[in-house]
């Protein structure tokens, strides 16, 4: 038999009636197939947040102003964050990476100096990066990554931190799936309906400037630093054979520009929640994925992946710890 033959049979002879565990019967013989083995494991699962700045926050599309970025990437280094919280509890260790803030940090603060740039440029007027920051910027987020297979981890998921980049993630979607900007684009982080009009006025002006081809030069055009290292990242884990969780609209725009770069990619992602953000629901559908949570979560910085850790280890345990029918002396269906 196939290991995922193999798998499906382990699986379905667990003490309980025939696809009773739902989800976590396709998430476990999903985990058991990237690493090719009956028993599989999560170690040292590892969470980076990515952070920058951008350009196009000068033209009003989001309530909070830039500031917002390093202030809340200081609030990441003293533990106040949503995502400090569900790492702390789930046991998952958290980075903070500076790509591209337009900050200074103290030299003593615990982040990672990565800084590619004091953030994009504004797209209404220029590309968002050079070819050679994107370059930049994806290898600062796979350097990243394989600082953690080096560790010895084998699951990674990523976040985010930089306002304006909902805008950049509309923009990446309505190039690689083809919806309209209307249908890409949502309230970010609490716009009201006219500051999302206004929002979508001028992702329309960026979208018809610019006629970039490849998925590279899309990236560099419509992105931001932190997307753009959080595709480096993406790719980076796939070569190393890492569970990759999936956050929500950021972090699917990014693995879905990654996708581009490398199908295979796919296979490795696990999409641990469907967000409230408009457009994200559209992309796992044009995914053909399942999220594994429904929450209303639209928060970022890697949350939902986080949140859905436990049930990532749930799906790993039972498939190691239940009994089979043969252990337990249970008879099988006729």
């Amino acid at each position: 038999m196939t290991i995922k033959e193999q798998l499906q049979h382990k699986i379905n002879n667990k003490t309980k009636p025939l696809g009773s565990l739902g989800l976590l019967e396709e998430l476990a013989l999903q985990i058991g197939e990237v690493q090719n083995t009956l028993s599989p494991k999560i170690e040292k699962p590892a969470h980076l947040v990515f952070a920058a700045d951008h350009g196009l926050a000068d033209e009003g599309i989001s309530p909070y102003p830039k500031d917002v970025t390093w202030q809340m990437v200081m609030n990441f280094c003293g533990g106040g964050a949503a995502i400090n919280v569900f790492c702390n509890q789930n046991d998952i260790s958290l980075k903070v990476y500076d790509v591209g803030v337009d900050y200074d940090f103290p030299a003593e603060l615990p982040i990672e100096k990565t800084k590619v740039a004091y953030g994009s440029r504004n797209m209404r007027v220029e590309p968002a990066m050079t070819p050679e920051e994107c370059r930049a910027a994806m290898k600062a987020g796979a350097d990243a990554v394989r600082k953690e297979a080096e560790n010895g981890s084998n699951t990674i998921a990523c976040g985010e931190m930089g306002i304006g980049n909902t805008s950049a993630s509309s923009l990446l979607m309505h190039r690689f799936i083809g919806g309209t900007i209307e249908e890409c684009t949502g309230p970010g982080a609490g716009l009201n309906n006219s500051q999302v009009q206004h929002k979508i006025n001028v992702l329309k002006e960026v979208a018809g400037k610019y006629n970039p081809e490849t998925p590279e030069e899309i990236l560099a055009t419509f992105g931001g630093i932190e997307i753009a290292a959080m595709v480096g990242a993406y790719l980076e884990a796939k070569k190393q054979n890492m569970l990759i969780l999936i956050d929500g609209f950021i972090s699917t725009a990014a693995v879905i520009t990654a996708i581009q770069m490398d199908a295979s990619v796919k296979n490795n992602c696990i999409f641990c929640h469907s967000s409230d953000e408009k457009g994200h629901k559209i992309m796992l559908e044009y995914l053909g994925v399942k999220p594994l949570l429904h929450l209303g979560m639209r928060l970022g910085e890697g949350t939902g992946a986080a949140v859905a850790m436990p049930l990532v280890k749930s799906a790993v345990n039972f498939l190691n710890q239940m009994s089979s029918m043969e252990d337990a002396g249970v008879s099988n269906k006729e």
